[in-house]
């Protein structure tokens, strides 16, 4: 079975954002193993350099050294669903069966946690808030491993 391990800069603070989020986290317990590191994100308008730094040395401890490290980025390239059940068929095909996936704070990611990154991906053009990504993100992951057993989901 796959591990997924989530490292989220930001924790969510409404109840709605974490109700969504334990909703696809349950809906995932059949495909994969799950795992979401919260990482205090810092207030960036007094230093957002030093701000990024402090979460960048979080983040980078939290990912799993033996982890395929994939980060969200506005500006990487998009999938489609089926592209997105295609990408992790063929991470888990090549041996990959440990990704990590960074989700940036207000202020995106340090250039080092950018560094470590294998891949980069995108959810779509748009920028949205950590809240948001990480809801969406964990929806089209469900949503990736029912496309690849071929079990019916709504269009």
């Amino acid at each position: 079975m796959i591990q997924l391990d989530l490292v989220c800069v930001g924790r969510l603070k409404e109840r709605y954002w974490r109700d969504a989020a334990a909703e696809y986290l349950k809906r995932l317990g059949p495909y994969a193993r799950v795992t979401v590191t919260e990482i205090a994100d810092r207030d960036v308008t007094a230093d957002e350099s030093r701000a990024l730094a402090a979460e960048s040395a979080d983040v980078l401890r939290a990912i799993p050294s033996s982890a395929h490290v994939v980060v969200l980025d506005v500006e990487a390239p998009a999938r489609t669903s089926e592209g997105l059940a295609a990408w992790l068929d063929s991470l888990a095909l090549g041996g990959r069966s440990r990704i990590a996936l960074v989700i940036g704070g207000a202020a995106g990611l340090h250039p080092d946690v950018r560094a470590r990154a294998d891949e980069r991906l995108s959810l779509g053009p748009l920028t949205l808030p950590h809240q948001l990504a990480r809801v969406v993100l964990l929806e089209q992951l469900y949503r990736a491993f029912r496309i690849s057993r071929g079990e019916p989901y709504h269009r």
